[in-house]
């Protein structure tokens, strides 16, 4: 899926949104919801209040924004939608179901949430991927899960080598104000420390053993000369 902003020769904003499929419908409605605010016509799609009044062009510019990007077979069978907010409350239920469905989607993505542990021979950056797509499916759903939150289950369910960062953070760093990317950071940070250490202590085995394969031939040379 493609989607971007970029200027044309005259300085003008010139979007290029992305394609909708049957996959990637949490990532579309973030990139399509930022595109419709730099157009300044997404409150024809989310009013700011129930008073907001959305002017007719407004609300034109946004559903052409949607149509654009979206397949034919949905344009079709969105055809009848007067209203950008009505076309959007469409897709939304076709892909992310009723709000019973929804529900019990996000039931099953907490409980997913809470159950998940990184591995010892896991990454950060793996880790920190799966974290982040739980709960940007979670938020794209309605669920109002804190990033507070976000944070404080990523310490709980980091391994035992990353201990003493996690147990720092906690003590040190106030975990309702930060954020998840400044907790991987540091935890990235910390992931190559160890992994330095590690090289490094391979390496003097690694010439420890050397000299030790060495020590022994220079000995069995010296006791072959004795006997001669």
């Amino acid at each position: 899926m493609t989607g971007s902003i970029s200027n044309d020769k005259e300085g003008q904003v010139s979007l290029h949104y992305p394609m909708l499929s049957r996959s990637n419908y949490v990532v579309w409605d973030i990139k399509m919801k930022l595109f419709m605010q730099a157009q300044g016509v997404w409150d024809a799609v989310e009013p700011r209040t129930t008073n907001t009044v959305v002017e007719v062009k407004n609300d034109k510019i946004a559903m052409a924004s949607i149509y654009q990007g979206i397949p034919e077979d949905l344009l079709l069978a969105l055809a009848e939608k007067k209203t950008a907010k009505e076309v959007w409350k469409a897709l939304k239920t076709m892909f992310m179901g009723s709000d019973r469905v929804k529900t019990a989607r996000i039931q099953t993505l907490r409980a997913e949430f809470e159950a998940l542990r990184m591995k010892e021979s896991e990454c950060v950056d793996k880790f920190a991927a799966k974290i982040r797509n739980i709960v940007s499916t979670m938020r794209a759903l309605g669920d109002t899960i804190q990033e507070s939150d976000v944070v404080k289950k990523l310490l709980r369910a980091i391994p035992s080598k990353f201990l003493q960062i996690a147990s720092t953070l906690e003590q040190f760093g106030n975990l309702d104000e930060m954020s998840i990317e400044e907790i991987i950071g540091r935890l990235k940070a910390h992931e190559e420390r160890m992994n330095g250490h590690v090289e490094n202590e391979e390496r003097r085995l690694f010439i420890t053993h050397q000299e030790w394969t060495d020590r022994n031939k220079k000995k069995t040379k010296e006791g072959s000369k004795n006997l001669l």
